[in-house]
């Protein structure tokens, strides 16, 4: 049978896995049981045909993603977190929305995302770029400068969000979720023993879009010159999409072809993908591989 497309990101103690029609969240509760949600796919993306609009469909895919990740957060988190601990701001949210709240709180969660990553990926990279300003009196190469600042951003944060002991088993369960594709794709069974030994690195992960993203816009913003700060802030903050949509259709291109050149253009994300995923256990790969095996077809 014909491999299906799957994708997927690591949760709080467990993976989401998706494939074209289906989603699955498998969490290990505290005493071992591990819980596995699954749901038919719904996407409106799909429904208009917009997956069909290369360079368009980018954006849209990226936006749909965080809202699913971030349903996927709060369902794995919902095990670990029990009413005592739910702070002001989530009991006057639920007041005020009601059966809305979910939604307000997923809206929140992306408005803080966009301005965190504007500020630190935006703001602070062209500011410390206007610097360099005064001693390089070329366009490129003060737009190669501030891409190289937001690369350097993007690796301290990263680098510094994995000595938490949390987020390192989030990265380990990140892992888990790799290793397990690389098996099914492989063709093999999936067994931990199969799943183990497959490498925790793969060409469409996140981490290769986000680099993906970075260097991309070192080439697209290089055509825009280097005016006004606040002009250069606005017009970053516009190709936002634009970049979105060009990156989208490069990780497409890794993950459907094999060969020198993808090997090349993957290479550093994937090489950045050694710090945001680590080593699984075996019970973290049985995880894994429960929410990979709820959207297989296996007849």
């Amino acid at each position: 049978m014909k491999k299906q497309a799957v994708g997927g990101q690591a949760v709080i103690e467990g993976v989401m896995m998706q494939s074209k029609n289906k989603r699955a969240v498998a969490v290990r509760k505290s005493d071992g049981e591990i819980v596995v949600r699954k749901n038919k796919i719904k996407s409106w993306i799909n429904e208009k045909n917009i997956d069909k609009i290369p360079f368009v469909r980018g954006s849209f895919v990226l936006i749909e993603t965080m809202i699913e990740g971030i349903k996927s957060l709060n369902f794995s988190s919902e095990f670990f977190l029990d009413e005592t601990e739910e702070d002001a701001f989530d009991r006057f949210i639920s007041k005020i929305f009601k059966d809305k709240a979910n939604d307000v709180m997923i809206a929140i969660s992306m408005i803080f995302a966009f301005l965190l990553s504007v500020g630190l990926f935006i703001l602070l990279p062209t500011a410390v770029g206007g610097v360099f300003s005064k001693l390089i009196d070329n366009d490129f190469l003060l737009n190669l400068v501030e891409g190289i600042i937001r690369i350097a951003i993007l690796f301290a944060y990263i680098v510094l969000i994995s000595k938490s002991k949390d987020i390192e088993r989030v990265f380990q369960y990140h892992g888990a979720e790799h290793k397990s594709i690389h098996c099914y794709e492989s063709g093999e069974e999936l067994t931990v023993e199969n799943t183990r030994k497959f490498t925790r690195l793969h060409p469409r992960c996140g981490t290769n879009f986000l680099f993906i993203v970075m260097f991309t816009s070192i080439i697209l913003f290089s055509f825009f010159g280097w005016p006004n700060p606040i002009l250069r802030v606005v017009m970053r903050i516009i190709c936002i999409p634009i970049v979105a949509g060009i990156s989208y259709e490069i990780i497409r291109f890794l993950g459907k072809y094999n060969n020198k050149l993808t090997k090349i253009v993957a290479y550093p994300g994937m090489m950045l993908q050694n710090f945001t995923t680590k080593e699984p256990d075996d019970k973290q790969i049985e995880v894994a591989i429960a929410a990979l095996k709820a959207v297989i077809d296996e007849k």
